[in-house]
Order: C-alpha cells, then sequence, then structure tokens
C-alpha cells in the first residue's frame, strides 16, 4: 500500500495507457514509458478540477513536487500557485515510481 495521494489512480491511468499501445513499440522502446505517458500530455485538465482532485492534500502535494525539482533540478521550477501545473507534475513525479515498479 502506497501513501502518495491517488497513487492508485496514477497506477491505472498508467495501465490504461499501455492497454493503448502497441505492444511492439513498448517492447522496443521502455526507456520512453514514463515520458510518453506523463510528459507528453495532461493528466489532469483545468484549474477547478485540478483543486477538487488535490483536496485536502493540496499541501502535501504542493511539497512533494517543491522536494522533488530542488532534489532533481535545484530549483524549483513549476508554478506552484497553479493547480493544474502542480497535479499534473505530481503525476509526473509519482508516475516515475509506477513505472519503475511495473518494469
Amino acid at each position: 500500500m502506497h501513501n502518495l495521494h491517488k497513487y492508485d489512480e496514477i497506477k491505472e491511468h498508467f495501465t490504461d495507457w499501455m492497454n493503448d499501445q502497441d505492444h511492439e513499440w513498448l517492447r522496443n522502446n521502455k526507456d520512453e514509458w514514463h515520458h510518453e505517458c506523463f510528459n507528453t500530455d495532461y493528466y489532469i485538465i483545468g484549474t477547478y478540477k485540478a483543486e477538487q482532485w488535490m483536496g485536502s492534500k493540496a499541501f502535501d502535494i504542493i511539497r512533494t513536487v517543491k522536494e522533488y525539482e530542488e532534489d532533481n533540478f535545484g530549483e524549483v521550477t513549476t508554478d506552484l500557485s497553479d493547480p493544474e501545473k502542480v497535479v499534473n507534475m505530481y503525476a509526473y513525479i509519482v508516475g516515475e515510481q509506477v513505472v519503475s515498479e511495473y518494469q
């Protein structure tokens, strides 16, 4: 059981994405799965929808994004005042773990 907010939902998103891909492409492009699934399209579209998705976990999600970016990029590049950008970056972060566990 993961304690990351909506981990199972993000994992289901990845599973659905995998099911929609060409099997040959998947076999030959494992290194591209995360990028293609979580970085070429939005996970959540719209400020209201993003706010609702985060719910009471908004500050935990913002903290996760902030720490991830500081650790990996040396600075925060996501606009933390934009719920849509925060949610999509969070899905990208959790998506790394989902893909890693899948592989």
